[in-house]
């Protein structure tokens, strides 16, 4: 089994940024990537930015040029920071480790953009 602990969403005004982060324990292999997805209200669930078990990074067109991902393989821990934020991307935040055999999700985290 494997817990996803995030910490970091809440309320942030247009252009402003906000840090989540992370953090994962329990049965975490070597081959596990770690990302992050969101939810909006109404909306499917979409990938935001991941980081592969050999650090490559996926970030969603809409992430490219605000959102930067890092992963911190001895403390497994990933973190995304989130810059000039629009009210577009208020959503609840999920972190997400998998590997091809299992997958684990967060309990999510609210970030809100005022407008």
């Amino acid at each position: 089994q494997v817990q996803l602990v995030e910490s970091g969403g809440g309320l942030v005004q247009t252009g402003g940024s906000l840090r989540l982060s992370c953090t994962a324990s329990g049965s975490i292999f070597s081959s596990d990537a770690m990302g992050w997805f969101r939810q909006a209200p109404g909306k499917q669930r979409e990938l935001v930015a991941i980081v592969s078990h050999i650090g490559r990074t996926q970030l969603a067109d809409f992430a490219k040029g605000r959102f930067t991902i890092s992963r911190e393989y001895d403390k497994n821990t990933v973190t995304l920071q989130m810059n000039n934020l629009s009210p577009e991307d208020t959503a609840v935040y999920y972190c997400h480790l998998a590997d091809t055999t299992r997958s684990y999700w967060g309990q999510g985290t609210q970030v809100t953009v005022s407008s």
